[in-house]
């Protein structure tokens, strides 16, 4: 674990968001128009609080009508998602196109596949039924492992929980993984359709931690927060004037028909604290020192560093590009 001291306060992360925000559009007009010789830009906006400042920060690189806002439905989006996500293009000026993915998802059988795993674990389980997964949540109090449990919500209003075998999550993810990538390949379909470039949404938390789907999420031809933390993103929200019921809104991956937030599905901590205690463990700031600024206990930090070693070790497949013996010819 790590032992080398180094300053670390509770403020660490704070930056000034008007520097920040010039450098990133300075760097996103640069890379869409110079470096990649595209002629604008295509962004998913999804109604949360990334999507919503690379909104913002894309408006400012380059004129409305070199930008395409994508709304992405599909049967199972939170309704929610949609009026936050044409909120957000009305404030900066942007009207957006809704493409619906609903069709290609029954074309994939994403669906059916999935549902054939939870009806494994609950035969009762039927389209009338809203359905959710999630990882344990007493990250800082016990040595729990990253086992994921579907719980699925009656029309009644019941709910079940049950532990996934490892051959059931794989079914369920790689089913509904059909949503990002629907969601990208419509995405490469505009942008090929008016010769723009891709921005990505993700910030630090989803790139460095394997919260993201490869070829989903993941496809994009610029990322402009990907070096931000989480907490980092929110400091721009409030500058750049987001919404607040964006900004209040617990973040979402909104994939599943039952409500569950990012922290539930995948993060286990609040980011405010796991963005504090992932910046100790990525500066090799000793476990006592982290504890102390921000009232824990040497093992409960040490237990996060644990937590957040063991995604960034499991999911380095993900970032890793393809291989093959392309330096040896």
């Amino acid at each position: 674990m790590c032992t080398k001291k180094a300053a670390f306060h509770r403020n660490i992360l704070e930056i000034d968001p008007a520097k920040e925000v010039e450098r990133i559009v300075e760097r996103l007009h640069r890379d869409i128009f110079h470096l990649l010789k595209r002629k604008g830009g295509v962004l998913g906006v999804s109604g949360g609080v990334d999507s919503a400042v690379v909104l913002a920060l894309a408006v400012r690189a380059m004129p409305p009508n070199r930008l395409v806002a994508l709304l992405l439905p599909e049967r199972e989006s939170s309704p929610e998602s949609l009026l936050l996500g044409r909120q957000v293009c009305r404030q900066f000026g942007v009207t957006p196109l809704v493409e619906d993915i609903s069709e290609p998802l029954y074309g994939f059988g994403s669906y059916r596949r999935r549902d054939e795993a939870v009806r494994a674990v609950f035969p009762e389980y039927d389209s009338s039924y809203r359905l959710k997964i999630t990882l344990p949540a007493d990250l800082l109090d016990s040595d729990t492992l990253n086992f994921y449990t579907v719980t699925i919500v009656s029309p009644e209003g019941e709910e079940k929980s049950e532990r996934l075998r490892p051959s059931h999550l794989r079914q369920i993810i790689a089913a509904t993984n059909f949503k990002q990538r629907s969601r990208a390949a419509m995405l490469y379909y505009h942008a090929e359709l008016h010769d723009f470039a891709v921005i990505g949404t993700p910030q630090k938390n989803e790139h460095d931690q394997g919260f993201f789907v490869k070829y989903g999420d993941s496809a994009m031809d610029v990322q402009p927060i990907g070096h931000l933390y989480k907490t980092q993103v929110y400091q721009l929200a409030e500058y750049l004037n987001i919404p607040e019921a964006i900004c209040s809104r617990p973040p979402t991956s909104d994939t599943y028909s039952a409500a569950s937030t990012q922290q539930e599905f995948f993060f286990r901590l609040p980011f405010e604290l796991m963005d504090l205690i992932w910046y100790g463990l990525s500066h090799e700031i000793a476990a006592e020192v982290v504890a102390r600024e921000l009232n824990l206990q040497p093992e409960q930090v040490n237990r996060v560093y644990a937590d957040l070693q063991r995604k960034q070790r499991t999911t380095h497949y993900l970032r890793t590009p393809p291989l093959g013996l392309f330096d040896e010819l």
